[in-house]
């Protein structure tokens, strides 16, 4: 089972990681202003990761492969690390699904 870690950032915006069973990060979000707005970017994630047309699967500039999940309206709700080959990228797309939808939530900014 996957884990979301909601943390804060050092400039006071709140943030997501989805990690996988191994602790490795699949996805991490943009900044939110409120803690509200990032919970329901988790939930987005829960969502919207469980349709494979909502993976937008991308060439960095420098070679490297990553992908993009996007909200039913566009928006993109978080972003893959980088990964080197194009099936490592496919591996952790399939890693976002199999462990977003049913993953654990720990919130750092509670203590």
């Amino acid at each position: 089972m996957g884990e979301f870690v909601v943390s804060k950032r050092k400039n006071d915006e709140f943030q997501f990681v989805l990690k996988a069973d191994n602790g490795q990060i699949i996805l991490t979000s943009e900044g939110y202003k409120a803690k509200a707005s990032c919970m329901n970017g988790v939930e987005s994630v829960k969502k919207h990761s469980q349709e494979s047309d909502n993976l937008e699967m991308k060439t960095a500039t420098n070679g490297t492969f990553y992908f993009n999940l996007k909200a039913s309206n566009g928006q993109i709700i978080g972003t893959s690390q980088m990964y080197k080959t194009e099936d490592s990228r496919s591996n952790g797309a399939g890693s976002l699904i199999k462990n977003a939808h049913n993953a654990k939530i720990t919130d750092e900014t509670a203590a």
